[in-house]
């Protein structure tokens, strides 16, 4: 930022300059304003088209002052605007070849296209749980501030294959559809789909009939906040504890430390892998409730009996300390 600041000197210099030498001819030689100031600019300028008026002795010892610091400050003034652009070019692609070596350096990350109402909220959740985050919105006064955050931001328009490629797709953990039209969303998922076919993809959607176009676009998941926020509304209404709880346990790392809900997937290598709930010590050794079991077939089993064995693929909802989830986390998706 030194150059800029230079910049921008130079500028204030050079007015000051410009209106130093006006004052300067209408005290020495009488002149009026605009005589004068149209004399200074000539001379700092050095056009040579020649003097406005006869012109005293004093008045050329000024002239030849004038011209001299003149000539040397305007070399000095387009040295430093050479230099604002240079720079600010060379820091323009710095900053590029930064942001292309962090992102290729990214595993498992979430790409959200869309900083709006929605985005934002799921970047600030994502980001609080200690996940990559990279942002793709047209807007470019979000750069500062995202990077301020530090969210990786990528400027452009996110259903452009070029700009998700270069938001890693291929080595992506999801894709977030989160843009402002249904319509956007719905190209932004069939880009994204035949660019990375294996890759999770999550949109939002703005009315019903949208849901069905972006599930056939290819998303794995539709969720529609107006909809979810009033069904929401209303289980506040019917069922105010059992709503309180969920937000309770959903924002227990958040604000809450004693309690904390977490989804684990069981690993091959995982010593409870082919285990009943009975023998696997979880209640005893962790004090944590199991309240579900994703099947590897997406057969979902709440309230698990002891009978029931963990398998690869299956994926545990516990309830308890963050601390003991992340001690079961160890046991059943060692690193």
């Amino acid at each position: 930022m030194e150059s800029t600041r230079h910049f921008f000197i130079s500028i204030l210099m050079a007015i000051l300059l410009i209106v130093c030498g006006t004052m300067g001819y209408m005290v020495i030689e009488g002149w009026n304003l605009l005589d004068a100031l149209y004399m200074t600019v000539i001379t700092l300028a050095t056009v040579g088209y020649g003097e406005v008026h006869e012109i005293s002795a004093a008045g050329h010892i000024y002239t030849i002052v004038l011209i001299i610091i003149g000539v040397g400050f305007f070399l000095y003034v387009a040295g430093a605007v050479i230099q604002f652009m240079v720079e600010g070019r060379v820091r323009i692609l710095l900053g590029r070849r930064r942001l292309d070596r962090k992102i290729s350096r990214l595993k498992n990350h979430y790409i959200v296209c869309g900083y709006g109402r929605i985005g934002k909220v799921i970047c600030h959740r994502l980001l609080h749980e200690n996940f990559d985050v990279v942002v793709i919105d047209k807007n470019p006064d979000l750069a500062q501030i995202l990077d301020g955050l530090g969210f990786i931001y990528i400027g452009g328009d996110a259903t452009d294959e070029e700009i998700l490629n270069k938001a890693g797709m291929q080595d992506a953990k999801a894709l977030i559809a989160a843009l402002g039209t249904d319509t956007d969303n719905v190209f932004l998922v069939l880009t994204g789909r035949q660019l990375a076919p294996n890759l999770n993809i999550i949109a939002r959607a703005g009315t019903e009939a949208a849901k069905a176009k972006l599930s056939a676009a290819g998303a794995n998941t539709v969720e529609a906040p107006y909809e979810t926020g009033a069904a929401s509304m209303a289980q506040r209404i019917i069922r105010p504890t059992v709503t309180s709880f969920l937000d309770f346990a959903f924002a227990g790392q958040r604000q809450h430390k004693d309690i904390h809900m977490e989804e684990i997937p069981i690993s091959r290598s995982s010593n409870l892998n082919g285990i009943i709930l009975q023998d696997s010590g979880i209640r005893q050794k962790y004090n944590l409730i199991i309240i579900a079991i994703k099947k590897a077939d997406d057969r979902m089993m709440f309230n698990p009996s002891f009978e029931t064995r963990l398998d690869v693929g299956d994926t545990v909802i516990a309830v308890g300390e963050p601390s003991n989830l992340n001690r079961l986390q160890e046991v059943l998706n060692p690193a």
